[in-house]
């Protein structure tokens, strides 16, 4: 073979390499992160020359496998509870969430701040009951609360509710 064959079948693999990447980018991109980490996997056991390429891949496939399995944190305090909660929200995982801002709610149960928060998920998870309770009993702990609710964009939805409006009202 041919230095000039030996560069065109180099180029060739290469685009392959970057084929195959592109690939497992778009999966991964859209949240498949089992699919993309099976593209990724194929490009590190079929390209391991391409070393620019395969620490990528390799940093992808970290991201992937942490994603498929996140790493566990022991939570204990309420304030890692109501972290978890503040976490599992913005996944939109809101049933989890409210589970993680009741056990912080369990070991201080006239935290205001938790019960704005689990006001605000139920809003999210769409239990408008549930949000005003909560919303209502965290207005009563800290009445500056109220100012907070009007101006929350997650409770947009409610806004114009009576009930939101009798328990955001100044007096």
């Amino acid at each position: 073979m041919t230095a000039q064959q030996k560069e065109k079948a180099k180029k060739t693999e290469y685009e392959q390499a970057l084929t195959a990447y592109n690939l497992a980018m778009k999966s991964f991109h859209k949240g498949e992160f089992e699919k993309a980490k099976e593209g990724l996997s194929t490009i590190a056991s079929s390209f391991p020359e391409e070393r620019e390429l395969i620490d990528r891949v390799n940093m992808y496939l970290q991201i992937c496998e942490n994603r498929l399995n996140p790493p566990k944190i022991p939570l204990k305090t309420r304030e890692d509870f109501f972290q978890n909660g503040i976490y599992l929200m913005n996944q939109g995982q809101y049933a989890e969430a409210l589970e993680s801002l009741e056990k912080a709610l369990s070991k201080e149960p006239k935290n205001a701040r938790f019960l704005f928060t689990m006001a605000d998920v139920s809003c999210l998870k769409g239990d408008l009951d549930q949000c005003l309770d909560f919303l209502k009993q965290a207005v009563g702990l800290d009445p500056y609360l109220a100012v907070l609710a009007k101006n929350e964009v997650d409770f947009e939805s409610i806004r114009e509710d009576s009930r939101f409006l009798e328990i955001t009202a100044m007096e």
